[in-house]
């Protein structure tokens, strides 16, 4: 993505904050904003922007109200609307941005129903890499059919943007990668980003996006729903992920899936996803590699 679109990236999420915290946060150095990738408000601390190099304050103080204005803007003043999405702590915002959402918890029959006395707030400044899967989703294909794949990084290391750049490639086709039918389970917003009903990001002509439901609910929907010929989803997290997508891998289906580890022998050691290879679900493995030159993505064969 060229500097002036990163710029202007950051400057469309600075957009959603209220008036007197705006103005501090575009006081940033264009160089800074080009790489900043969060926008932190906490109730009585300063504002802080998240760099390569950690946070850094910006100056201005938040007041507790300002965390109520930010989500009155990012719902576009329809609380109501939103209220699924706030009482899981976060808002999906046009033009492809996340806010995730602290404070009290309304809590009902041991269900939370609601978010009150907002105390902190995250804007995600959502950048799509396109093209950086293309060379990568190729090699997914043997005689033809997919493999499926996890994609490996620790937190922070660009899981969610690779699946997503992934999840466009084989959707739209290619010389070496016959287009696909997919379905993403996108359970915390954060691939799609979907905003009353359109995906602010792009994840191909052929993809079908169903937002914020578990994905041991969702997959079940989508096999019966959909006829996808991969089901894509964020990270794996719980045992009833892992019924769920084996149960797809029974019907055919191909898997693209992420997990929070930095390679195959850290997922040995975890008991949940040592079953994951032992039952054979998926076939390969992508390791994100992460150094002062940017990413790098390594494939690699699981173990049978």
């Amino acid at each position: 993505m060229p500097k002036n679109e990163l710029i202007s990236r950051y400057e469309q999420a600075a957009a959603i904050l209220p008036s007197r915290l705006r103005k501090a946060a575009l006081s940033l150095p264009d160089e800074e904003k080009a790489i900043a990738e969060e926008l932190r408000l906490r109730a009585g601390r300063p504002l802080t922007v998240l760099l390569p190099t950690g946070e850094a304050a910006l100056g201005a103080e938040v007041e507790p109200e300002e965390l109520e204005t930010l989500c009155d803007i990012a719902t576009e003043f329809s609380r109501y609307a939103s209220s699924e999405t706030i009482r899981e702590g976060f808002l999906p915002v046009r033009g492809g941005f996340r806010v995730g959402l602290c404070g009290t918890a309304v809590m009902k029959a041991g269900v939370n129903t609601n978010l009150k006395n907002l105390s902190s707030a995250v804007i995600r400044i959502a950048r799509e890499r396109r093209g950086v899967a293309s060379n990568l989703a190729p090699m997914l294909f043997q005689n033809g059919n997919f493999v499926n794949t996890l994609i490996l990084s620790p937190p922070g290391g660009g899981k969610t943007t690779l699946l997503r750049d992934l999840v466009r490639c084989l959707s739209e086709g290619g010389p070496s990668c016959p287009p696909q039918r997919i379905s993403l389970i996108d359970e915390r917003g954060e691939v799609a980003v979907v905003c009353q009903g359109t995906p602010q990001m792009d994840v191909g002509p052929r993809t079908d996006v169903l937002d914020a439901c578990p994905k041991a609910l969702g997959i079940p929907i989508v096999l019966r729903a959909m006829n996808p010929q991969i089901i894509a989803v964020d990270e794996i997290t719980v045992r009833e992920d892992l019924t769920a997508i084996s149960m797809a891998a029974g019907c055919g289906v191909g898997l693209l899936a992420t997990i929070h580890a930095s390679g195959v022998p850290e997922l040995l050691q975890k008991p949940l996803y040592r079953q994951l290879l032992e039952n054979q679900v998926f076939r390969l493995a992508v390791r994100i590699l992460r150094d002062q030159g940017g990413r790098a993505y390594e494939l690699e064969e699981l173990p049978c």
